[in-house]
This record gives C-alpha cells, sequence and structure tokens, in this order.
C-alpha cells in the first residue's frame, strides 16, 4: 500500500490538486488486476507435452517420355463438325436414335456428338474409307457391332465384278433385316453393255442369296414380308419407274432392265433420280415418321458412265435427303481421268448391219476433285493435252454421294492394269480411254477432300499454296511452242536475220503468259512449306515445276535466236545451217540456269515424294524434255536441183475389178455419250 501512497504524494506535487486518479477503490482493482494478470502468465508459460504429427510427403517424378504421351493426349491435333443439320441427321433426325448409332464408329450407351479424333495414318476417319477392300457392311444402319464406312475409288475391270461385291452388301444387309434395292440405270446407249451384264447377273444375284429358295416358305406369302425387294428405274433427260411397285419376281425384275429405252439427248439428271428415288421409297424404310422404327434396309445401286448433268446443283440436297432416311448410295461408275472434266469414249455401232469402224466422242467423266487442282499445259511439241490418265478415284460428285451416305463408289473399266499403258487402239468398245493406271494402296493417301463447298473453301483458303495452285487451274489450257522453227539455212544475213525474227514471234507471244502463271504460283511458294496433306504437296509441286520448265525454254530459245542474229561463227567454214537441239546447258545467262534448277528441285522432290501416282508420272515426263538449246552446224547444198526429163510412160489402167467390189455397209454416226 506504501507504493500506492507514494504514487498518490507524487501526483498532488505535480498536478497542485488534493484528489487523485488511485483515490478510493483504485488500489483495490489495479491489485486485483495484477494478481490475476501474473496468474495467466503462469498458466500460459506451463509446458505442455507434445503432440508430434508426421506428415508423409511422396514425390512422384512424371518422367520427360509419360508427360510428352500426356500432352499429346489432351491436345487436340484436328477437329471435326458436322455439315449437316440437327434435323437431319443423328438422334434428332426422322431416323431418330437409329442413325444416330449407324453413323457412330463406336456405339455408347448415351448418344454423344463427337469432338475429336485421334488420327493414324491410313486409318478410317469418320464414315470415311477410301481405296481399300471392306469385309464389312457399309451402309447406313447395319449390324450395330460393325463400324460404319463410306469407299472411294473402289477398282473393278467390269460391271460383274461391281455387281458381286454388291451382292455381298446386300448379304449384310439382309442378316440385319429386310431390305429394298433400288437400281437406277443410265438409259444412254454406251450403257447397253453394262445394263445387259447386270441383268444376266441378277439370277446369280438371287441364287446365292437363296431368295428363289426361301419364296416357296410360307413365311414369306405376303408381299411385305419378303425379306427381298428389288426397284428398276431408268433415268437421263427424265426419270422413269420400269417397275410399278418393288417387287421379288426375277423375270420382272430383268424384263424391266430389257424394256429401258435408250435416251440420246445426252443429259444424265442421276442425282435428281437419285433424289426422287429416296423421298419415294423412304415409306419403306420407316413404319411410321412419328415414331421412327427401321423396317427395311434402303440400299440404292446406280449405273452410269458419266458424272450426271445435274451435279452441281442436285449434289447437296439428294446427300441431305439420303442421309436423312440412312439409303446408302453404291454407284457403279467409271474412274474420272486425272485432273481433267472430258476424255474421249469408243463407240462401235452394236448392230452389225452397219459399219463397225470404231468411232471416239467425248463424255464427261471428271474430274475427281470439286475444283481443277491441276493446271492445263501441254507438253513440250504437242498441240494438245496429255493422253488422259487415271485419278484413282471417281468423279467429284458421285463419289463424294457414296462415301457421305455410306455407300462404295466403283470406278469400272475394262482395260484396267497397273503394270502397263493402254494404247488407243486397244480401248475396249464403250469405254473411255485411260493410259495409265495406278495402284489403289498408293493413291489411298491422296484421296480429295469429299466435303461441302463451304468447307472446301475453308480448307483451300487455310493455305496460301493451295489457293493459288486453284487459282492457276482455273486459267485456260496453256500451249507450249507448238512446233518452234528449228532449222535455219544461211543464204544470207538479211534472210537469215530475218527467219531468226519470225521464230521469235512465236516465243515473244507466250512468254507474257507463261510469266503470267508464274506470278500466280509464286505467291503461294511461301506457304509451301506448311503444307502436310500430300495430295497438295504434290499438286502445288508439279505445278511450279512445269511452269518454271516452260520459262526456261521459252525464254532460253528466245535468248538463242537473239545472240545468233548477232553473229554465229561456225567452225567448218562450209557449214551454212544452223539447228536448235535440246540440251541440259542453260547457255545464254546464269539468272535462267537459277530458274532451271528450281524446276528441277521441284519436279525431282515430286517425283521422289509421290512414287507411283499421277503427279510423279507428269514429273518424269516434263525433266524428258532438256531446259535448254544449243547449236549445232551442217552444211545444206543450196545448188538447184535440175527437173527430170520423166519416160513418158501413159497412166496405169483402171482396175475395173476393184470398182466391183461390194459396198462397204452404211455408216451410223455415234450418238450422243
Amino acid at each position: 500500500m506504501k507504493l500506492f501512497e507514494n504514487l498518490k504524494q507524487y501526483w498532488r506535487q505535480q498536478t497542485g490538486e488534493d484528489e487523485t486518479p488511485l483515490d478510493g477503490d483504485s488500489p483495490a482493482f489495479f491489485a486485483s488486476f495484477f494478481v490475476h494478470l501474473a496468474i495467466l502468465i503462469l498458466m500460459g508459460l506451463l509446458v505442455l507435452p507434445e503432440h508430434k504429427n508426421q506428415v508423409t510427403l511422396t514425390i512422384s517424378q512424371v518422367t520427360e517420355e509419360k508427360l510428352k504421351e500426356e500432352l499429346e493426349l489432351k491436345v487436340p491435333e484436328e477437329f471435326f463438325f458436322s455439315e449437316q443439320p440437327s434435323e437431319e441427321v443423328g438422334a434428332n433426325s426422322v431416323g431418330g436414335v437409329a442413325v444416330a448409332l449407324s453413323l457412330a464408329p463406336v456405339v455408347a450407351d448415351v448418344s454423344e456428338v463427337p469432338n475429336h479424333q485421334e488420327l493414324v495414318e491410313d486409318a478410317v476417319v469418320g464414315n470415311v474409307e477410301v481405296n481399300n477392300a471392306i469385309s464389312v457392311a457399309t451402309g447406313l444402319n447395319y449390324s450395330q457391332n460393325q463400324v460404319v464406312k463410306g469407299a472411294a475409288g473402289e477398282g473393278e475391270t467390269g460391271a460383274e465384278g461391281a455387281i458381286d461385291r454388291i451382292t455381298h452388301e446386300i448379304l449384310l444387309s439382309l442378316e440385319e433385316r429386310k431390305t429394298l434395292v433400288v437400281w437406277l440405270f443410265d438409259s444412254t446407249a454406251s450403257l447397253v453393255p453394262q445394263r445387259t451384264a447386270i441383268r444376266e447377273r441378277f439370277d446369280r444375284i438371287y441364287k446365292e442369296l437363296g431368295i428363289i429358295e426361301a419364296s416357296g416358305n410360307e413365311n414369306f406369302v405376303k408381299h411385305s414380308d419378303q425379306p427381298l425387294l428389288s426397284s428398276v428405274i431408268a433415268f437421263g433427260q427424265s426419270v422413269e419407274a420400269m417397275t410399278k411397285e418393288p417387287t421379288a419376281n426375277l423375270s420382272e425384275l430383268k424384263e424391266a432392265i430389257t424394256n429401258i429405252k435408250n435416251d440420246d439427248s445426252g443429259t444424265e439428271n442421276v442425282f435428281y433420280a437419285v433424289h426422287e428415288a429416296a423421298k419415294k421409297y423412304a415409306p419403306y424404310r420407316y413404319t411410321t415418321e412419328e415414331k421412327p422404327k427401321p423396317d427395311r434396309n434402303v440400299m440404292i445401286v446406280v449405273v452410269t458412265d458419266e458424272v450426271g448433268s445435274d451435279w452441281k446443283q442436285g449434289l447437296e440436297p439428294t446427300v441431305r435427303m439420303c442421309r436423312r432416311w440412312a439409303m446408302p448410295v453404291y454407284v457403279v461408275g467409271v474412274p474420272a481421268p486425272f485432273g481433267r472434266q472430258d476424255t474421249m469414249m469408243k463407240w462401235v455401232d452394236p448392230d452389225p448391219k452397219y459399219d463397225q469402224t470404231p468411232q471416239w466422242g467425248v463424255v464427261e467423266q471428271g474430274p475427281e476433285t470439286l475444283y481443277p487442282e491441276r493446271i492445263k499445259l501441254a507438253f513440250s511439241g504437242s498441240k494438245l493435252d496429255d493422253d488422259p490418265i487415271d485419278s484413282g478415284f471417281g468423279p467429284y460428285g458421285l463419289t463424294r454421294l457414296s462415301v457421305e451416305t455410306g455407300g462404295i463408289y466403283f470406278a469400272v473399266h475394262p482395260n484396267r492394269n497397273v503394270t502397263k499403258s493402254v494404247a488407243r487402239k486397244d480401248v475396249v468398245a464403250y469405254t473411255s480411254h485411260i493410259k495409265h493406271f495406278f495402284d489403289p494402296s498408293v493413291m489411298r493417301k491422296y484421296k480429295p477432300d469429299y466435303v461441302s463447298v463451304q468447307e472446301y473453301d475453308k480448307r483451300v483458303s487455310a493455305n496460301m499454296a493451295r489457293r493459288k495452285l486453284i487459282e492457276a487451274a482455273l486459267n485456260p489450257q496453256l500451249q507450249q511452242m507448238e512446233s518452234p522453227e528449228l532449222k535455219f539455212v544461211k543464204r544470207d544475213e538479211a534472210t537469215f536475220s530475218n527467219a531468226l525474227s519470225e521464230a521469235q514471234k512465236q516465243a515473244a507471244a507466250l512468254e507474257p503468259r507463261v510469266n503470267a502463271l508464274y506470278e500466280v504460283l509464286r505467291q503461294g511458294e511461301s506457304d509451301r512449306e506448311k503444307e502436310t496433306v500430300l495430295r497438295w504437296q504434290a499438286g502445288y509441286d508439279l505445278a511450279m515445276g512445269r511452269v518454271l520448265a516452260v520459262k526456261v525454254r521459252t525464254e532460253s530459245y528466245n535468248a538463242m535466236l537473239a545472240a545468233a542474229k548477232r553473229g554465229l561463227k561456225p567452225k567448218d567454214p562450209k557449214s551454212n545451217t544452223w539447228t536448235l537441239k535440246p540440251d541440259d546447258e542453260i547457255s545464254v545467262g546464269s539468272a535462267l540456269q537459277k530458274v532451271a534448277d528450281r524446276a528441277k528441285m521441284y519436279l525431282e522432290r515430286v517425283v521422289k515424294d509421290h512414287e507411283g501416282t499421277p503427279w510423279a508420272m507428269l514429273a518424269q515426263q516434263e525433266l524428258k524434255d532438256p531446259l535448254g538449246w544449243k547449236w549445232e552446224e551442217s552444211f545444206t547444198d543450196l545448188t538447184p536441183m535440175r527437173q527430170g526429163a520423166g519416160n513418158g510412160n501413159a497412166p496405169a489402167p483402171a482396175n475395173d475389178a476393184a470398182k466391183m467390189l461390194a459396198k462397204p455397209p452404211p455408216k451410223r454416226p455415234a450418238p450422243k455419250l
């Protein structure tokens, strides 16, 4: 308490006041406060028992290989989106879940939209398989344990082989459910042999499928219960149903094919025919539209030898219609000539009363792509484009229809042989001239883009090399120098110089067109190394290599003539004739030599990287002709020849016996093919 009293005294001395903050109960309060504070401090200082928590820390290190693998799995390389509206395909279509199952590579319990698929070389992507033998069902809504595919470029030597393959597809379809096969025949005269061959093949189809035996069974008495029904439709400028209703009567089917009349209009509206057939037979596909339930598989088989006159306007709606009702389209067609629209078909009058001399008519059987991807450039010394060669695929429109509906395109040609060339004289009647065919196993990696116009344009725009290749390919046919003047006889300086100047005119006229084409392709050169698709690589390199080769030949020819006008020094004083010979050496400047080196680089890269393809064949053909020129001197005797006196013999007497020979049979012009 003495402490408090001392504090009070100190307060009074300092302030001069009698009352202090320590008067009253304040000392007791502070005393109690300090006591409790001391107790709390002592309690806090008490030693508590140490409680050790042992934590086990495990560090897992991911190897570099494992990390790389996980990253590759998580980062998508490419996305695929459906190009069809949801109301046309998938679970929301008329076909409902059944179509969703048929379109999916893997059947899942829950319908999902696949956003990404890992790509493996030579693997089937989506529902497309190209140039590969298929041993499973290919149409939509087939067996649920099979992967659905569409195929392009299946090569056959005859329609019978294609029909045998389709017979197998029908058998697989029948294992799933009853089936209706709709046969659409091109009614042009050139299809008479194929229609006949297929008609005779119907016997084998029905025997192999066992339909004739099964038709006597009581389970198949009712028309609607027939396991296999068929219908025949003819198309040309118009469409005609040759069977009133689908039938299982073999004789009726064969008679329907026999009764198809030839259409000489030259118009084949095949896409309209397929579209209307799909719409007509949709009720056979599903029992009701409100509650769709698969009733029959419906397969459409088209037999034709052209691209179809209506493919540009009819392709998209026909694809949508067939996909909507899940109807695969099989086409027994022709191979498309590589990078070109037309080819020549051999025609022999089917009536032996008329002249049997072969005639040739123009037919439209290509190209194999939506837009041309090959420049129109004749080879050196040729007035026409090169002989047609096989593209490895069918024409774009019909092939895409087959691919997108899950069918198969059969490219039928009786002269198909990948080991040797086909001469024009050896072409089988009623078929086109295709000089060379290619191994389908090689061409598999070079399939065209079977996508919509919008998607194709999008893919082309993704790379400048693609864009400029298409732009160059759309240019008109470009001729090289047609039979350029190579021999010059020097009678005197004036006439010699004038002859050289006249020869230069052809080269001078060609140079601007070649340079313009080169400038187009040159703009895509910066994106060439970014290109990863083999087909686009080969197409751009071939185009650039060929244009550069023509540029060097033309400009070096012009330069050689210009140098000759300035004077040529003969090694032999008697020489008075100068002849230009093709040569590998470029003797008129280092600039042209560099261009020649670039041309060879492009062409040789095509030969090396794309062996066994049409691009490599054309590159090799271009490399056979040297790019430069050289002068060779010789002597020409300019002494005028004396006119002969003649022997005065009378003309030979007329051969009256020859005139008495029988007249040849009359000749009819070939119809529109």
